[in-house]
């Protein structure tokens, strides 16, 4: 035993000096209260069973020793109390005994009064054996003031005290007071062991990277030199590398020892699911089961996550299988949740309440990973119900975990009503300063409306994440803020680095990732920000995320939707792998651009292929676009083929397509009958609302109305119906009719949408609405149009004043016409940009025919090309034509 003088200890301990009390009960414990708790860990209500008196001091400490050694932890505890009121004195090998019991039970209480007969019968200060049986008890207990007194009293402190200690600080996440305690006890000239290192590695794999691999590699290192290459070091040293960012590090260690166990193999096999490397993480599960290494549940709740990211169904169901043909592991409460995670990734969810359903024995974990499980398959009401019997059921508590599965579900269940409560329900459990529970929060209020309550929420976090920040952008998406949500991304690179620690309090500097780009790039899209989009694509070539899917999908669509159809072809060409969603955008992009022949390639090389298979969505794309061109029989033979060539039942939302596609090209009486005979049950507003449309570019009154009607029967609150009507009567001039229905909508406090165009220009995108003086440039404006206006007059334009839905004179409808907003938008392009530059605009509604007919106009006369985005498909304006042909 090494002997020296004992040194005062950093002053990093400091912080574990007693607070209010000593944690130290004095030696005057009576034996009494030792057996009433003694009763109290048993569980017993019953009295004490007489002593055995006959028993030899020799006898009760082998008893003793031999239950402490079998884990049978209260027989042991149980056989110290008889021993003590038999008046058989303990001596220093009972002590080491029944403390290891007590810290196996985890129970504080019996143990102080343990270390009070420690200190009764002159044990203290003597063995240092009973010290370091102690400093662990007390740090497995969590105790880290009472293991400092402790270890601080040691007087001839050997290798298991330093290791005691350290290793507590390692329980209680304490992780460079362990490092300075391995500081220490290297400065006492004591060699580390085995068990000195495994905690290093794992006080290391806690440090941020840099300084972790640092001193991670040192441990290594020493390791090495000193062969210290036991399995379980090497174990730990794996975990380190992993942790820290070296799975290939990791993965080389692991090939080079030779006595692997299962934990070795355990631990390689959740280093590669837990860093996203699936496949590999398989590849090792079989290369386990060929070396003879049996499974055990930590494998499989491990590997099967894998399955559920490669949407390996079949082999998740040979696991479970696995599972039940050992039948300990499918009671597993950690298998039973990976098995249940799996199913309702792979969209299986009632086999996931299977699996649920027949484990007994449910920990929080599963309650969890089911209610998660319903939640992301949008079976929210059930969500909802499994959440609530939790309680009552099971007896459990949701924590932070359930709150933020269950929160999602409970802003889209519609029987949920009272959403709001649920917010109070989680400061009710004290979750509310939780950051997984407040990002749910800001999502929830985000998808309501009310966006000042996320804004709050998030502004008051502690802690923002990545997920904080995608959380916020997506938010301003949803409700339409793209200009908020793209000041937010710039924002969080620019943040202060103190809005964004963790909880070890280490500053980082936040990137945007994959799904912070695919949040923000529809943003770019509906703003027609290009710039700020191509920025975007330029940042995901930087850093490696272009030739993700889905940010590859994201960026197809917004250069699609900014009118760039070359470019997001472009993307689409090079991406190394492509998913059902990529086709849809690509199909739906050549749709919006009126390129309805190239969408129908494109779909026919997709189906040709066999990379994916269309969806209900790819037909919705794909018969806009053939309703975009008027190739109707084109369209007629897709949607009449959707159910016998690819096991699609057209949907309320085909049926609605095919009547834009008639109605577009003025069979207006097949589309009514298509409706008339549409399955019952289905949706016909989208339908109707479409036959309306097309009344009123054919002029069709009669029945136009018939189709009104039938719309504001199922949706008499959406101000744009009566638009639609009141638009159609004055299109042929019947204003006594059209006045009625606006009067009726000020009646009923309906507002029609204002028309608004918008144009990116530097950094910003200006906005204007018809009529607009607000902008600094209005007058600029309108007086450049109407000098403009006389130009094309001589040039052969003549003003399409049917567009002007207002009982008003000729000359007073011109004027109107002037301050449409389109007319703005491109007047301010023209005016503030150079020569030859592509004019893009984007406007909230269906460009009116003057706007078109000017536009076309104004493209030959400045000798620009323009491209006008309305809401349902794009125009390119080039030397006085327009790609559509004049048919939208």
């Amino acid at each position: 035993m090494s002997s020296y003088t004992v040194q005062p200890l950093s002053p990093i301990f400091l912080t574990f000096n007693p607070q209010s009390h000593s944690p130290l009960q004095t030696h005057q414990q009576s034996t009494k209260l030792l057996q009433k708790n003694c009763l109290q860990t048993l569980g017993s209500t019953s009295p004490p069973k007489p002593i055995n008196q006959s028993l030899s001091q020799a006898s009760w400490l082998e008893s003793l020793r031999f239950c402490s050694r079998s884990n049978l932890y209260q027989e042991a505890v149980s056989t110290y109390i008889e021993m003590i009121l038999s008046g058989v004195s303990p001596d220093n090998s009972a002590f080491p005994a029944v403390l290891k019991a007590v810290t196996g039970l985890q129970d504080l209480s019996f143990g102080k009064q343990v270390h009070a007969h420690v200190i009764k019968y002159g044990y203290e200060s003597s063995s240092v054996t009973i010290a370091n049986t102690l400093v662990n008890f007390y740090g497995k207990c969590g105790e880290l003031d009472d293991v400092y007194k402790v270890f601080d009293r040691i007087t001839e402190r050997d290798l298991v005290s330093w290791n005691s200690l350290i290793s507590a600080f390692c329980r209680s996440e304490e992780w460079d007071c362990a490092l300075e305690a391995f500081r220490l006890m290297w400065s006492e000239n004591l060699e580390p062991s085995s068990f000195t290192l495994v905690s290093l590695a794992l006080a290391c794999s806690k440090l941020h990277k840099h300084e972790g691999l640092r001193l991670g590699k040192q441990v290594h290192a020493y390791s090495f030199r000193k062969c210290h290459s036991t399995t379980f070091t090497n174990n730990s040293l794996m975990t380190m590398y992993a942790n820290l960012g070296r799975l290939n590090d990791a993965k080389i260690l692991f090939d080079l020892f030779e006595d692997r166990n299962l934990v070795s193999w355990n631990t390689i096999i959740s280093s590669f699911s837990q860093n996203d490397r699936f496949m590999e993480a398989l590849v090792f599960l079989r290369l386990m089961v060929l070396e003879g290494v049996k499974p055990d549940g930590f494998t499989l709740a491990s590997v099967l996550p894998a399955c559920s990211n490669l949407e390996m169904f079949v082999t998740g169901k040979e696991i479970h299988a696995y599972a039940l043909r050992n039948g300990n592991l499918i009671e597993n409460s950690y298998v039973g949740s990976a098995l249940v995670d799996m199913y309702c990734n792979c969209g299986h969810v009632e086999s996931g309440r299977q699996v649920f359903d027949g484990i007994l024995e449910r920990n929080i974990g599963l309650w969890n990973a089911m209610i998660a499980g319903y939640a992301q398959n949008e079976h929210d009401e059930k969500a909802v119900m499994l959440f609530l019997e939790m309680e009552p059921v099971a007896g459990l508590f949701p924590n932070a975990t359930t709150m933020a599965s269950v929160v999602p579900a409970c802003v889209r269940c519609e029987a949920f009503s009272n959403k709001e409560s649920i917010h109070g329900f989680v400061i009710k459990r004290g979750l509310e300063r939780n950051r997984y529970v407040q990002n749910a929060l800001v999502d929830m209020y985000s998808r309501m409306g009310n966006m000042e309550i996320s804004k709050t929420i998030f502004k008051n976090m502690d802690f923002r994440d990545i997920v904080s920040w995608n959380t916020m952008i997506t938010g301003y998406v949803i409700s339409g803020s793209f200009d908020d949500a793209l000041q937010l991304l710039h924002e969080m690179q620019y943040a202060d680095e103190g809005n964004n620690k963790h909880n070890d309090n280490k500053q980082v500097r936040l990137k945007a990732n994959s799904i912070t780009l695919m949040t923000v790039l529809p943003g770019c899209a509906s703003l027609a920000a290009l710039a700020k989009g191509k920025e975007i694509h330029a940042y995901s070539m930087r850093n490696s995320l272009a030739s993700e899917v889905t940010v590859g999908s994201a960026l197809v669509d917004m250069y699609a939707k900014c009118g760039c159809l070359n470019l997001s072809r472009r993307v689409f060409d090079r991406m190394p792998i492509r998913n059902i969603i990529t086709w849809n955008v690509i199909i739906m992009a050549y749709g919006m651009h009126g390129n309805g022949k190239k969408a129908l390639e494109l779909f026919k090389d997709m189906v040709n292929s066999g990379e994916v298979k269309p969806t209900d969505v790819t037909f919705i794309a794909i018969l806009a676009a053939c309703s975009h061109s008027g190739m109707v029989e084109e369209g007629l033979h897709l949607f009449h083929k959707m159910k016998d060539d690819h096991s699609i039942d057209p949907g309320p939302d085909h049926y609605a397509c095919v009547v834009d596609l008639l109605g577009r090209a003025g069979k207006v009486e097949q589309a009514y009958e298509l409706i008339n005979v549409m399955p019952s049950g289905f949706d016909k507003v989208g339908a109707w609302s479409s036959l309306l449309g097309s009344c009123r570019i054919h002029q069709n009154i009669k029945i136009g109305e018939t189709v009104a009607q039938n719309l504001l029967q199922l949706q008499p609150n959406v101000a744009s119906h009566y638009v639609l009507l009141s638009n159609m009567y004055s299109s042929v001039g019947l204003w006594d009719k059209a006045m009625n229905v606006r009067r009726k909508m000020k009646e009923m406090g309906l507002k029609k949408e204002p028309g608004c165009s918008w144009i990116e220009y530097g950094d910003e995108t200006h906005k204007f609405l018809a009529g607009d003086l607000s902008h600094p440039q209005s007058e600029k404006l309108h007086d450049y149009l109407e000098t403009l206006s006389e130009k094309m007059k001589k040039e052969g334009y003549v003003p399409d004043t049917s567009c002007v839905l207002h009982n008003v004179d000729e000359e007073e409808k011109e004027t109107l016409l002037c301050g449409h907003s389109e007319k703005l938008a491109i007047a301010f392009g023209i005016l503030n940009t150079p020569p030859g530059t592509t004019i893009r605009v984007a406007k909230n509604l269906r460009v009116c025919n003057d706007c078109h007919a000017a536009t076309k106009f104004i493209s030959k006369m400045v000798d620009r090309e323009i491209i006008l985005r309305d809401v349902r498909r794009f125009h390119h304006f080039r030397n006085g034509t327009c790609s559509c042909g004049d048919y939208w």
